[in-house]
């Protein structure tokens, strides 16, 4: 199970072992959509749906005694595995993105929602065991951890990507008002050199009419 810790900055934290390079099983539509999701905040999303449709399944099934003790058992255990393998894989989208400063924000905000509903969700699982909870109490319990984990590492976070890109808010502002003022002083610099030539111009008129007179009266 990987950890997403908070401290100065978002880190992953992998166990060493052969799940450390297991892909959650998806199916070939699952693949399709992740393949067209590359915005990060969008990707958070499609893997919280997928995580949903984990739940949705395995609370349809752990009720419905009519299935075959092993087989329901067998699947409602690889049902919270994928769970936990798809969180770590959104864990790892985020610290990627993270530590990219790409904006997912939204996407963020989308995880503490339905994340939290979902923690509720499991839980309910946990103390309303079905026939089957021997099969998969222990893969359940590992998807508790894993979402509260990534619950807290998501809330560090939100917070630093809301200080960062403030920051870059205020220097795009600062930035904008800079480059306004420049056009503003080279708007004022022309209109003065136009006022000069203007001048100039002038007194080079009077200098000809005044030679001009000066002529008329020596030739006089």
């Amino acid at each position: 199970m990987k950890r997403l810790l908070a401290g100065c900055a978002l880190v992953l934290f992998c166990t060493v072992g052969a799940r450390a390079q297991q892909h959650a099983s998806l199916s070939e539509a699952e693949v399709d959509k992740l393949r067209d999701t590359q915005a990060p905040g969008d990707r958070i999303k499609l893997y919280l749906d997928f995580m949903q449709t984990r739940l949705t399944r395995f609370d349809a099934l752990r009720e419905d005694s009519r299935n075959p003790q092993a087989a329901a058992g067998n699947e409602l255990n690889q049902l919270m595995t994928q769970y936990v393998e798809l969180d770590d894989e959104l864990k790892d989208w985020i610290q990627y993105q993270y530590n990219r400063q790409n904006d997912m924000r939204a996407g963020l905000r989308d995880l503490l929602d339905r994340g939290a509903r979902q923690v509720q969700e499991l839980h309910h699982f946990q103390q309303s065991p079905g026939p089957y909870a021997p099969e998969y109490s222990e893969a359940l319990k590992n998807a508790i951890a894993d979402i509260e984990d990534t619950l807290n590492g998501g809330s560090a976070a939100i917070a630093g990507q809301v200080k960062t890109f403030g920051e870059l808010k205020q220097e795009q502002k600062v930035s904008a008002a800079a480059a306004k003022q420049a056009v503003k002083e080279q708007k004022k610099q022309l209109k003065e050199e136009k006022k000069l030539a203007k001048q100039e111009e002038k007194e080079r008129k009077q200098e000809e009419k005044q030679q001009g007179n000066s002529n008329s009266c020596d030739d006089n």
